[in-house]
């Protein structure tokens, strides 16, 4: 599949068969993941995974903030891939000041690089994910463990899908979306 192709075919997919992702299918996914581009080559993302039912399970039901919504994605898929990102690196300077007038934020830009990155390379294989953004921080870390110095970021609920979108939703066109300074 050409990145054109991966690109304009890729959609958040909730639904997933049975087909477990393997060890060595996630860490190829991870290995392309890894060359998504970070501030200053900081390289502060982190994945964890979680494969075990009950875990799933648990993060579904007691770490989505009420949004049930996302609880099924979450039981039924086949790998929870928890992104983190080591704090109070990305975006500072040695001596504590920040370079950018997005302060401690720009760790999140980071994460939306790699969980884009993440998304279009389990894509290129077969792979479907969705990214859930609504969670409890703490209340993950009651059931995996999360280093201290990172912050979660975003949730991504993998699997083979099982049902594959059968439209494109509309997009807008790029004279709306774009305006040229010369």
């Amino acid at each position: 599949m050409n990145i054109e192709e991966c690109i304009k075919t890729r959609r958040s997919t909730r639904k997933y068969s049975e087909q477990e992702i393997t060890k060595e299918v996630m860490d190829e996914i991870i290995e392309l993941t890894r060359f998504s581009p970070s501030w200053k080559n900081t390289q502060v993302v982190r994945f964890h995974i979680v494969t075990n039912d009950k875990i799933k399970e648990n993060i579904g039901e007691n770490c989505v903030l009420d949004y049930t919504f996302n609880t099924k994605t979450m039981v039924r898929c086949k790998s929870l891939v928890i992104i983190s990102v080591v704090k109070n690196i990305c975006g500072y300077e040695k001596d504590g000041s920040f370079t950018t007038s997005q302060g401690d934020k720009w760790e999140m830009f980071d994460a939306g690089i790699a969980a884009q990155t993440f998304a279009l390379a389990a894509h290129s294989k077969g792979i479907g994910s969705v990214v859930l953004g609504i969670f409890d921080e703490e209340k993950i870390r009651d059931y995996i463990t999360i280093p201290e110095n990172e912050a979660v970021a975003a949730i991504i609920a993998t699997g083979y899908t099982l049902e594959a979108p059968k439209t494109i939703p509309p997009r807008k066109e790029v004279d709306e979306l774009v305006s040229y300074h010369n």
